[in-house]
């Protein structure tokens, strides 16, 4: 596996359970507000293709944490493009320990087999805008029919699931979380999350975009939304 980091305790990333996350480097997306550039841009990468040191000592820290952690989140960059990928959950699951996986639902082949060898927990996909504007809002030419699928298979997963999206003014309008919402009409659970500049994002243009628009009314959007999905959370 191709690691980029470790947080070794966190309340909040797997919800209701004490976890530790661990970060995957790579990304087939260029969202300009991703957070985490380092595991995107090879060229920035902190670690070597092959390097495998940072996964001994991952999993030697949680041979020490067994007891302790409910759980471990893997997220990236996306998970789902390392190719080793079910051979690292298979050994997480083996210690004991829960397994919550992020994704951005490019690759429904892979969340299918995961799926069907039950080795995910908890399954958090972004959505990263509407339909009409999830290429803009990705940066790049999406495959919409493998998001979709993606969507689909983890509405039916029989698995605890959420959606969510980062809203970042001037990359979102209301009208997209009304779209979002049609979609994902009768889902289980839809996150709003409020961008926040942590200092660091993939395109450093984006600030200059970002200042010339009011924030977003969260909750002014659950409101609009209420009914479509089970249950909307704002983070």
């Amino acid at each position: 596996m191709l690691l980029g980091g470790l947080q070794k305790l966190t309340l909040l990333d797997y919800p209701g359970k004490v976890a530790a996350t661990v970060f995957t480097a790579g990304c087939n997306f260029r969202c300009p507000f991703c957070h985490n550039p380092e595991l995107v841009l090879s060229s920035r990468f902190t670690v070597s293709v092959g390097d495998n040191t940072l996964e001994k000592d991952f999993f030697a820290f949680l041979e020490k944490r067994q007891g302790k952690l409910d759980g471990v989140c893997i997220t990236g960059g996306e998970p789902t493009l390392q190719n080793d990928l079910i051979a690292f959950i298979t050994k997480i699951k083996k210690m004991g320990f829960l397994v919550k996986l992020d994704s951005n639902g490019s690759r429904p082949d892979v969340l299918r087999k995961l799926l069907r060898r039950k080795m995910v927990d908890y399954l958090a996909m972004d959505i990263k805008s509407s339909l009409p504007n999830y290429d803009r809002a990705c940066n790049m030419k999406v495959d919409l029919e493998r998001i979709k699928l993606s969507v689909d298979l983890i509405k039916n997963s029989g698995i605890d699931y959420e959606f969510r999206t980062t809203v970042v003014p001037g990359l979102h309008q209301e009208d997209d979380f009304i779209e979002i919402a049609d979609w994902l009409k009768g889902s289980k659970r839809y996150v709003l999350q409020k961008y926040q500049d942590s200092g660091k994002i993939l395109d450093d243009t984006l600030r200059e975009k970002i200042e010339h628009f009011d924030n977003f009314d969260l909750e002014k959007i659950r409101r609009k939304i209420k009914g479509k999905i089970k249950e909307i959370l704002i983070r």
